[in-house]
Formats: C-alpha cells, sequence, structure tokens
C-alpha cells in the first residue's frame, strides 16, 4: 500500500496541472492531507461513492499519462544514475555537479 501511494503522489507531482482543480483538490486531501472518504464527501457534499470514483478515475488518468509520457520512469532511472555517479567519485567538484543535478529534480 505504501508503494502505490508513493507512486501516486510521485504521478501527482508530475501530471497534477493535467487535472481539473477537483481532481487536484481530491488528491491533495486524500493522498497529501491523509483525509478519509467520509471527511472529503462532507467538506464537498458529495457521497463517499462519489468521492472514491473521482479518485479512482484520476488515478487511472495519471496512470495513463504515464504510460504514455514516462516521466516518473525517466525520474527513477535519472536518480539510480546519479546515486550510482555518487558512489563512484570522490571528485569534491564532480561531487557539486551531482548534487547539483539532484536539486533540479
Amino acid at each position: 500500500m505504501i508503494e502505490k501511494t508513493t507512486r501516486i503522489n510521485f504521478l501527482y507531482d508530475f501530471y497534477q496541472t493535467l487535472l481539473t482543480s477537483k481532481q487536484r483538490n481530491y488528491m491533495e486531501l486524500y493522498y497529501l492531507e491523509d483525509y478519509s472518504l467520509g471527511e472529503i464527501s462532507e467538506l464537498y457534499q458529495v457521497s463517499r461513492q462519489a468521492v472514491y470514483d473521482n479518485i479512482k478515475r484520476t488515478e487511472s488518468m495519471l496512470e495513463s499519462y504515464e504510460k504514455k509520457l514516462h516521466l516518473y520512469e525517466r525520474f527513477l532511472k535519472r536518480s539510480s544514475i546519479l546515486g550510482k555517479m555518487e558512489e563512484c567519485t570522490s571528485d569534491e567538484n564532480i561531487q557539486s555537479f551531482i548534487q547539483q543535478l539532484k536539486e533540479l529534480d
């Protein structure tokens, strides 16, 4: 479950601008603020089922975007390569460049 939550949070970070404001609000409350479906439904005065359906539909959209654009996959690969580079060198200049690259993500 933690892996799924982490993945959805990353996908949300990458693709949130492609979502409607309602979708962003529900996802932020559910995944980032840890609100329950019931709390979100009370806040927006809709049924728990409506919140659940919206969140599931949005998760599917995020996965669809990732399948097409691969931003999260590329992020993971870059992070892995940077980690390996960091392990392989003790040169302070190169370490500084690696840190700068990490900060860009």
